[in-house]
């Protein structure tokens, strides 16, 4: 039976870990038909060892993207033209970024300079992203990012807290502005994760553990892989007039009071 992926062409970023969602997504894409394309920063070679464990390694092409980068996303597009052809059908949006002073318990004092990094790397890249492929999806395709539920304020994630806010509100702006061009664009709220990401937030683990006592729905620290079902879902056909959303994939927390 073929994949829901199936004859889709897909640029994935973020592929950094195995434990990664967008790795699993990745992997994920593969299993259901999906022909991949990989991007990743700053250690491209970082990539190209861990696509190496994914079904089929020999197919997938890593290309180094800076999405702070004009000079990047200008030859993105003719990068994935050589790889890939005329067409991609989706984009993964796994990409977030937010300078020390940003996170930690500092959020009262962290300087501006700090604030526009997490905002331009974790939100604004996901339409400059989405922009500089825009003609290989003159069919019409699926954008999917990844966000960690904005209505709240956690410990310890400060300014990245807000660019995910951002990211939200560009996602909804971009679902308005693109839909008339058959392109749909939401996002997954994830649960916390173990991953490369994760880890470099200060006071994670307090953060993580109020999955613990809360969630309806036991949860994995380890195990990115509903997460990415989520998102091969949304680049699926079996959500067509599906945009503008934000589908929670966090064992339910978000529907859980104190």
């Amino acid at each position: 039976m073929a994949g829901i992926l199936e004859g889709k062409k897909i640029l994935i970023t973020g592929v950094l870990m195995e434990s990664s969602i967008a790795f699993h997504t990745a992997k994920l894409a593969q299993e259901q038909g999906a022909e991949i394309i990989l991007t990743a920063w700053p250690r491209p070679t970082l990539t190209e060892r861990i696509a190496k464990k994914l079904p089929e390694p020999d197919k997938v092409k890593v290309l180094e993207l800076d999405v702070s980068n004009d000079e990047h996303l200008a030859r993105l597009e003719g990068q994935v033209r050589e790889h890939l052809g005329d067409r991609i059908d989706g984009v993964v949006h796994s990409i977030g970024f937010a300078p020390q002073d940003a996170l930690g318990g500092n959020f009262l004092n962290t300087p501006f300079e700090s604030v526009a990094t997490a905002m331009h790397v974790s939100a604004f890249s996901l339409k400059s992203l989405t922009m500089a492929l825009l003609p290989l999806m003159s069919e019409g395709g699926s954008v999917v990012g990844l966000t960690f539920d904005a209505q709240f304020a956690w410990p310890q994630y400060d300014w990245m807290g807000p660019a995910k806010a951002a990211l939200e509100a560009t996602s909804r702006y971009m679902a308005r502005d693109l839909g008339k061009q058959n392109i749909r664009c939401n996002l997954i709220s994830a649960g916390p994760i173990g991953s490369m990401a994760a880890k470099s937030i200060p006071g994670f683990a307090e953060l993580a553990s109020v999955w613990d006592s809360r969630s309806p729905l036991e949860w994995k620290l380890e195990d990115p892989e509903p997460a990415g079902r989520g998102i091969v879902a949304l680049l699926s056909d079996w959500f067509p007039k599906t945009t503008g959303e934000i589908i929670h994939v966090d064992g339910g927390l978000h529907a859980i009071g104190a």
